[in-house]
């Protein structure tokens, strides 16, 4: 049944991408680039390191353990796997990885030629990656394969009273690296018990981020001598809540948006809604960021260093698709404002729960907490050191999980 699935999803892919579907077709074109760049990249002999991962934001938790791998451990390669288009555009020129291509679709048959080509010495799948034909082609193989900062909840395929099978995915598994301790009751539930609580290499990525932020003269120069609201990944409704405080209560604040999508458009839009003077990173010189109350960013790749300049943040998304990266910003130890849409995300409860974290439903929530923040220092700052002392307390899965495989 399964294989008939993905025979199924093949061939709606393909369909779509001759439809003009965009991820679809870049799916389809990256795919047909599989197996020639791998004969073309693999050298004979040489011990491999398999990483996959689905998109983005499982490269990013994976990321940590590749380069502190290639760190400890030079004599292993590394071959990095993505699933989706929108990761792989955005990380195949990654310099820490020595082949970069799409999982080919999970057929019995790509199972075997990927694996007789690679040979990798371990396969390492990041978070819900889990492929049946994959990973039991491992395991037939005697490859040793690890679920890292997997998380698991109740109502997944596995803990169902029919799995149709899913469960043996799992005991394909050597070891598997979750993020929590619910995570282990679960999988004991049902008899899998090679399981160690380490937590989530994403906050080694976001401490390591923030050790290396760059230094951009024109933010500081915006920022010097005032405060400063950074809102990072906006969307529309995000911004109709926190521009409209910021026009009525300016009371010292200067902010920074960077919206999620970066178009005419959407920077237009938000110029439009803002009443005080706002100036593109682009277009702006030294002289326009001083008198400017309002920094937009119109271009890629400057968040996760911009946030060091603010002493409030908001992440944008909980109003929609669900909010973004949370500890881009929580690790700068300020308090980030983020929507309701925050469920699967760990680390909004535990920033609720310790208070750096603040989820507003709407305009009235987000203005008294700004109040606050602005009339009280020490409300500021509390918030502000509990989110810092978050991230900071639950960093190190990365030597965690390397200790237990003793790679280190």
């Amino acid at each position: 049944m399964y294989s008939i699935l993905i025979y199924l999803y093949i061939a709606g892919i393909k369909l779509a991408a001759l439809f003009g579907h965009r991820k679809a077709k870049q799916m389809i074109e990256g795919h047909k680039n599989i197996f020639p760049l791998l004969a073309e990249r693999l050298r004979e002999g040489v011990p491999y390191f398999w990483f996959h991962v689905s998109s983005l934001g499982e490269f990013e938790q994976g990321r940590p353990i590749i380069e502190r791998l290639r760190e400890t451990h030079p004599e292993y390669r590394v071959v990095l796997t993505f699933f989706s288009p929108s990761g792989y555009e955005t990380a195949k020129k990654y310099q820490s990885a020595d082949v970069i291509c799409y999982l080919p679709f999970d057929t019995r048959r790509n199972v075997a030629r990927f694996l007789s080509l690679v040979k990798p010495q371990k396969a390492f799948f990041i978070k819900y990656e889990f492929w049946p034909n994959f990973l039991q082609g491992l395991k037939r193989r005697n490859i040793p394969v690890y679920s890292v900062s997997s998380i698991f909840r109740e109502n997944q395929v596995f803990f169902r009273t029919f799995d149709w099978g899913y469960r043996k995915t799992l005991r394909c598994f050597n070891h598997l690296f979750v993020q929590n301790k619910k995570s282990k009751e679960l999988l004991a539930g049902i008899g899998v018990d090679n399981v160690t609580v380490i937590g989530d290499t994403r906050f080694d990525r976001v401490v390591k981020i923030a050790a290396d932020a760059k230094q951009l003269a024109l933010v500081e120069t915006f920022a010097r001598g005032n405060r400063v609201f950074v809102a990072g990944s906006s969307w529309g409704p995000d911004e109709d809540i926190f521009l409209r405080y910021f026009n009525e209560h300016r009371n010292g604040w200067k902010l920074i948006i960077a919206s999620h999508e970066v178009t005419e458009t959407r920077l237009a839009a938000i110029q439009s809604k803002f009443n005080g003077k706002c100036v593109r990173y682009t277009q702006a010189s030294m002289d326009d960021v001083k008198n400017a109350d309002c920094l937009l960013i119109d271009c890629f790749g400057l968040l996760s260093s911009i946030y060091r300049y603010g002493e409030v943040a908001y992440v944008g998304g909980g109003f929609g698709v669900g909010v973004h990266n949370l500890l881009e910003a929580a690790v700068y130890a300020m308090p980030v404002f983020f929507g309701p849409n925050n469920g699967r995300f760990q680390e909004a409860a535990k920033l609720k729960e310790c208070g750096g974290g603040i989820e507003i439903s709407d305009y009235t929530g987000f203005e008294q907490k700004m109040d606050a923040f602005t009339s009280d220092a020490s409300v500021l700052k509390k918030a502000g050191d509990a989110a810092g002392k978050y991230v900071a307390g639950n960093s190190g899965a990365t030597q965690k999980l390397l200790k237990a495989l003793k790679l280190l």
